[in-house]
């Protein structure tokens, strides 16, 4: 497995693979992946087997507040899950953020998904206390906008 920077090459197959993360994960333009592979490749990082492009993060370092960098879609493809491929692409953005400077990886999730709690948690990030608990997970209300509540998790490197 190869990780790498994202260019402008792997849009095409980013999409591709950002489209098998549904429901939580939606694929976003191929505009939005230009500016990510232009303005943000070293905090987007792909892992690759071969040709085949098994996951990838797109995370970014705040503007406002150089100390953090948000992880905003992270995926592993399906057949390759629970063989070190997120492990691999966390580390690569850790050891980035940490070169730049940064204090804080951090990410959202809905609510209901259970299984990035595990996940995270897991890997080390902290479940930020919110104002409700939902299936045992703390949820701030409105996170991203009205009716948008998320499960905030942090990871201080």
């Amino acid at each position: 497995m190869k990780i790498s920077p994202l260019t402008q090459h792997d849009i095409a197959d980013v999409i591709e693979l950002m489209s098998l993360g549904a429901p939580y994960i939606r694929p976003r333009t191929a505009s939005d992946y230009w500016l990510y592979a232009t303005l943000f490749s070293t905090t987007c990082p792909i892992a690759r087997d071969g040709d085949h492009l098994v996951g990838a993060i797109m995370a970014f370092r705040s503007q406002d507040n150089p100390d953090d960098v948000y992880l905003q879609d992270v995926i592993a493809h399906p057949e390759h899950r629970r063989a070190g491929v997120t492990t691999a692409l966390l580390n690569a953005v850790r050891e980035r953020s940490q070169l730049l400077g940064a204090r804080r990886l951090y990410l959202t999730s809905e609510p209901d998904n259970t299984t990035a709690h595990t996940t995270w948690t897991r890997r080390g990030f902290t479940n930020v206390p919110g104002d409700q608990t939902i299936e045992g997970v703390s949820v701030i209300s409105d996170y991203k906008g009205p009716g948008k509540h998320r499960a905030v998790y942090e990871l201080l490197i």
